[in-house]
């Protein structure tokens, strides 16, 4: 059996009373950030001396990330990582882009100034972490802003919904390997929303994160096109 794209460092068997919920944070991590690729089957007994857990909590996680659409459990062939669409990304990403769009005008009107505070500092630490080339934290960043703007509209349901489209999207997100000018193009922007938000600017914050969304949906779906494409050859 081949090994996985990239070994995670060996950190000891799980604890038993956190095994199942800690299997499926593992194993969540590793499809989101590529380490388990679409279409890939899940290689169970290289996964449990790996974790250093028994092929029944595995099975049991791999259960939970079947019902959230990562996975899909195919007979004899045991579970295999579901595979992009990217037709069915492209309508996801004209979703977030109004979701989006509404979180940045809600935050404006809801968002106390504790919250501003934190979103300050997140931003602060995107920034470093793109100075430091540091992609992978980023990304990580990146994503805790746009769920923390979310947060900050005080709506549970948009909250929510956001959320489930996120986990969804950060899987392609991780595929689409961004050039440097699209990252600087991406920081960029954010230093645009970031003042927007600060002056408490409805519509211009709206605005400029459904531009942000729209363009990041562009980098994307190139990228998975591209992959198809070349896949097909």
């Amino acid at each position: 059996m081949d090994s996985l794209k990239t070994a995670r460092p060996a950190s000891g068997p799980l604890r038993r009373e956190t095994l199942h919920h800690s299997a499926v944070a593992e194993l969540r991590a590793m499809i989101l950030d590529g380490e388990l690729p679409p279409g890939r089957r899940v290689p169970e007994m290289q996964l449990c001396e790996q974790l250093g857990v028994s092929r029944t909590p595995l099975r049991e996680a791999l259960r939970v990330l079947a019902a959230e659409g990562l996975v899909e459990l195919r007979p004899h062939r045991g579970a295999v990582v579901t595979p992009i669409d990217p037709k069915e990304i492209a309508a996801i990403f004209q979703v977030m882009e109004a979701l989006e769009s509404l979180a940045g005008r809600l935050a404006c009107t809801s968002g106390s100034d504790a919250a501003f505070s934190e979103l300050n500092r997140l931003h602060d630490e995107l920034a470093a972490q793109f100075r430091a080339g540091e992609r992978a934290a980023y990304s990580t960043t990146n994503r805790r802003i746009h769920a923390w703007i979310v947060a900050m509209a005080g709506n549970p349901v948009l909250e929510a919904t956001h959320k489930g489209f996120a986990a969804q999207l950060a899987r392609a997100r991780s595929l689409a390997n961004y050039d440097a000018d699209r990252w600087q193009e991406s920081l960029t922007e954010h230093e645009a929303i970031m003042a927007a938000l600060r002056r408490r600017d409805a519509d211009g914050a709206a605005g400029l994160l459904a531009g942000h969304s729209r363009r990041t949906a562009d980098a994307v779906l190139r990228t998975l096109r591209q992959g198809v494409e070349n896949g097909d050859r």
